[in-house]
């Protein structure tokens, strides 16, 4: 028996929370069917988009009982149009009443969600809807363009256009949509076959939703990644998956008040992290989902915190940063705010510190990945934490740090506590695996259920654990997954890039931030600036190159192989010299 096996972490639990939860075969949107009859005139969702002068506000709201109508509705729709069970409708909005509707929608309709970022490319959209085989796409008008350009080489074959002034009532849908309109984020879409906008669907639609077979089993949403080997594909998660991590969620946070929590969603939806821990983990709670589309307007968040009360706030330590550094920070009343779970990236101990004592609220840090629904570990939320710890697994979830290399078998040998080596877990939230991709899931879950993250971890004497490297190249940059290998492609796509290798170099508010370091074609000359604007047309912007660095030549092996490494630590080494040299 290894000293995994003896789950030293229970020691460390708050008294109320179990060591097992108790997965009954629930359904996704069953869960939302429960909290409606809870909590029917309780508000499920509110979009805030603006505070006016006199107490009033851009916004618009609905109950949970309003809210499951309208799911029923998108549920029949997508059935009136001809959507079957196991489709896939890929879903391109910015957080917004809408998306939430059709997540929900998708499923008690049998469907699959593919979330799709709505900053990528054409060229990253293509990619992502011929690999999922999207049958449909839901997508604010002023994104059609950008699909209209590849429509052609998919599957769609039903385009659902909305706007995020569309759920606003008179005076305030004019007044935004001109705005709107002016950042180009709507737009004319042009009447046809297959072309539908959303709320006239759930106008016509019948309010009783399709009647379909669903298990457990059955995969609810596609979450693309880099996963654990670098190649963008589809973690395929299931009703189990995303109801045991929000089951897992909701045992860990032993002061959670169901029908009473206010979630700040500003993390985007459309992430498996702003999914699980904001959208699904709050309509479970049958909690009152404050929906922002625009994240980075820190003065809109802590207005909304102060106004709104919020009390749960889930994010990236670049949110709590932006909070702590805010100038009039101060003039806030921020003491509503009763935990926030930081993932995506290493959460600073100062700035933890300095959040906590403005607010008086609990920020503790956790870990996660796509293929795990996302959570695996957390710190306690009123219990032991430990600086620079991603905590302790969550009930159900089993966790080891094994050898790099497997043995002859294809076991991997349990290292002893406190060695490093790569950290595997196991436990219901475990991803089905990758879409169309047996390969790189027989890569990534071993023939024991371990799912292998391709993190060098290490674990100490009382089960706390400790992230310490990255056995894989992904970059993550503000909780987003960036695969280097694709930023690459572009720079390729250069005329005057010979060799390209890019990096995630640290950076104190993304965690990490990407660099590209090129050698030019000889006789070529080229700027910084063009090479980001180059990029800045093929790549979504978090992706894009923030730092640009021309060399001669790179690093390479002896067989000719770049050495990506060997370029993070010279960085490591000068951002070193540069603190202690203050």
């Amino acid at each position: 028996m290894s000293v995994y096996d003896q789950k030293p972490w229970l020691a460390n639990y708050e008294p109320d929370v179990p060591a097992e939860i108790q997965y009954e075969g629930q359904l996704l949107h069953e869960t939302i069917e429960a909290s409606a009859q809870k909590y029917p005139h309780n508000i499920a969702v509110r979009m805030l988009l603006k505070y006016l002068p006199l107490g009033l506000a851009i916004q618009s709201k609905m109950t949970y009982r309003e809210f499951v109508d309208a799911v029923n509705r998108f549920a029949a729709a997508l059935h009136s149009i001809g959507m079957k069970q196991g489709d896939r409708i890929s879903v391109m909005l910015p957080n917004s009443p809408q998306q939430v509707i059709a997540f929900y929608g998708a499923l008690k309709a049998g469907c699959t969600v593919v979330n799709t970022n709505p900053t990528y490319t054409p060229r990253e959209l293509e990619h992502q809807l011929k690999d999922s085989g999207a049958h449909a796409i839901l997508l604010l008008s002023g994104l059609y363009e950008r699909f209209a350009k590849i429509k052609d080489s998919t599957s769609v074959e039903h385009v659902i256009v909305t706007d995020v002034s569309s759920s606003l009532g008179f005076p305030f849908k004019g007044m935004v949509e001109k705005q709107l309109r002016a950042g180009g984020l709507l737009a004319d879409v042009p009447a046809g076959p297959g072309i539908h906008r959303f709320y006239d669907l759930l106008r016509s639609a019948s309010p009783t939703p399709p009647s379909v077979s669903v298990d457990p089993d059955d995969v609810v949403l596609f979450q693309y990644t880099g996963g654990t080997t670098g190649v963008p594909k589809a973690a395929m998660l299931t009703h189990k998956n995303l109801v045991s991590n929000v089951l897992q969620l909701d045992a860990w946070m032993t002061q959670l008040e169901y029908g009473k929590e206010k979630t700040l969603g500003a993390l985007p939806f459309f992430h498996v992290y702003g999914m699980t821990v904001g959208m699904l983990f709050n309509m479970f709670a049958g909690g009152e989902l404050v929906v922002v589309p625009d994240p980075r307007n820190t003065n809109h968040i802590l207005e909304i915190i102060h106004r709104e009360k919020i009390t749960l706030y889930p994010g990236v330590p670049a949110m709590y940063i932006a909070i702590v550094n805010h100038p009039r920070v101060r003039e806030y009343d921020l003491h509503s705010v009763k935990a926030c779970l930081s993932g995506g990236a290493p959460l600073p101990v100062e700035i933890q510190e300095k959040f906590e004592a403005i607010t008086g609220g609990k920020l503790v840090e956790g870990y996660g990945l796509t293929e795990t629904s996302p959570v695996l570990t957390a710190n306690p939320i009123m219990g032991k934490r430990k600086a620079g710890s991603v905590g302790l697994p969550l009930p159900s979830t089993e966790i080891a740090i094994v050898a790099l290399e497997a043995n002859p078998d294809g076991t991997y040998t349990p290292l002893p506590q406190g060695d490093e080596g790569e950290l595997v877990a196991r436990g219901p939230q475990i991803m089905k695996g990758y879409w169309n991709r047996p390969d790189e899931t027989a890569k990534t879950i071993d023939p024991e259920g371990w799912l292998h993250t391709g993190d060098i971890a290490k674990m100490d004497d009382e089960g706390y654990f400790y992230i310490v490297d990255r056995k894989k190249d992904l970059i993550i940059a503000s909780g987003y997954n960036i695969v280097p290998r694709e930023v690459e492609e572009v720079l390729y796509m250069h005329p005057k890039v010979l060799e390209a290798v890019v990096a995630g170099v640290p950076d104190p508010k993304r965690g990490e931030t990407v660099k590209a370091y090129i050698v030019l074609k000889e006789g070529e000359v080229a700027t910084v600036e063009e090479i980001i604007a180059f990029c800045k047309e093929r790549l979504a912007p978090y992706k894009v190159p923030k730092l640009v660095e021309f060399r001669s030549e790179l690093p390479k092996s002896q067989v000719g192989k770049f050495l990506r490494r060997v370029l993070v630590e010279e960085e490591k080494k000068k951002l070193a010299e540069q603190q202690k040299s203050g």
